[in-house]
């Protein structure tokens, strides 16, 4: 189990977080059949967002990458109260929605941050299809969420 996605995730130097509670009426996973359906998750450390606001105004793409990474270590530790992260088959799909401010377009290059953190734990298991979306305003004033669906073994 020395490769497995938790040795992984500490060769990073990253421990799964508490997974974050919801902020409205759903559920932070869900398993239907092979597949688990992780609602979107923000990035939230403690009970409390990293940052707020619009990436290209205030937010830097940089560390809005960074924060979209957060938003998929929170989404990994969904997985794993749900079902555990040694289950995961594959990652599918990754859908990555970044407040954007007007004329920013890096969007796929924050939506990175997740997409590698996939990688890094999975290997080519990780490697997914993505839609990298900008969109005018997030929940909570968030810079970036990040929603994942999962085949489980």
């Amino acid at each position: 189990m020395s490769n497995g996605p938790h040795a992984k995730l500490a060769e990073l130097g990253l421990s799964l977080p508490e997974v974050v509670p919801p902020v409205a009426s759903y559920v932070p996973a869900v398993q239907s059949g092979q597949h688990v359906y992780v609602s979107g998750q923000l990035p939230m450390a403690e009970g409390k967002l990293l940052a707020t606001g619009k990436v290209g105004a205030g937010i830097s793409a940089e560390q809005a990458k960074d924060l979209a990474q957060r938003c998929a270590l929170n989404a990994l530790a969904a997985i794993d109260s749900l079902v555990g992260l040694e289950n995961v088959v594959k990652i599918v799909k990754l859908t990555g929605f970044v407040a954007s401010a007007p004329g920013f377009t890096g969007q796929p290059g924050v939506i990175n941050g997740a997409s590698d953190l996939f990688g890094a734990v999975f290997g080519e298991a990780g490697r997914h299809a993505r839609s990298a979306v900008g969109v005018a305003e997030l929940p909570l004033d968030a810079p970036v969420e990040v929603e994942v669906i999962v085949e489980v073994a």
